[in-house]
């Protein structure tokens, strides 16, 4: 099979390390830091789901809107006091994610090898120009693209189609990576080919259809180019 001709990348979970927030919310809730970074995150993806699917997306929302939400339902879930200050800070501190340690490394080696780099992403546009320049990573990009322009998010096709279009390449000429399993599942039935980086050791998705590859960490994209 030819080498990939562009490398498309999910931002949160994948290139921006979403639980990184817990950290801030252990300070600010001792003991409840994990549960809520994790429960954070399900009802986040849950929203977008819900705004897709519902009335043709009459109730889309940005994804820092949803963002909001799912901080706000975690914590009456779990029984926390939110407080307007403490929200703003855990807001601020998801627009500032820490990027994960091998992500300039491999941005940089797909660079040398002129392959084509890009953001795809459930993230609006604000919200990635702050992460991307927060983690000094303007100059390794080529397209930054968020569903935002067509108000459906992941998995629907029409977001992973917003990939090929940028790059002007055919699917299967395109690797789309993502930490998140439903997301590498939703690309690869677009047809894309998939690297799924399976970071917490996880299953996959149980619907018949698996990554094109498997891995641990972002280098693992270095693979295909081999």
């Amino acid at each position: 099979m030819e080498k990939p001709r562009a490398v498309l990348f999910d931002a949160y979970g994948t290139l921006f390390d979403v639980y990184s927030v817990g950290l801030l919310a252990e300070q600010l809730f001792p003991g409840q830091g994990q549960a809520l970074g994790l429960l954070w995150r399900d009802k986040q993806i849950e929203y977008t789901r819900l705004v897709t699917t519902s009335n043709d997306g009459a109730h889309y929302q940005p994804f820092w809107e949803l963002t909001r939400a799912g901080l706000r339902y975690a914590c009456k879930r779990l029984g926390i006091a939110l407080g307007p200050e403490q929200e703003d800070r855990l807001m601020n501190q998801y627009r500032h994610l820490s990027a994960f340690p091998e992500v300039r490394e491999v941005l940089q080696a797909l660079k040398g090898r002129r392959v084509q780099t890009g953001i795809l992403s459930n993230g609006d546009p604000g919200m990635l120009g702050v992460a991307v320049r927060s983690a000094g990573l303007e100059g390794l990009l080529d397209h930054v693209l968020s569903v935002d322009t067509i108000r459906k998010y992941k998995t629907h096709p029409e977001a992973y189609r917003l990939g090929t279009q940028a790059t002007g390449l055919a699917a299967r000429d395109v690797l789309f990576v993502s930490c998140n399993s439903w997301d590498a599942l939703g690309a690869t039935w677009f047809g894309y080919r998939t690297l799924w980086v399976n970071r917490y050791q996880l299953p996959f998705e149980e619907l018949g259809t698996q990554p094109t590859r498997s891995g641990s960490s972002l280098r693992d994209v270095l693979a295909f180019f081999e």
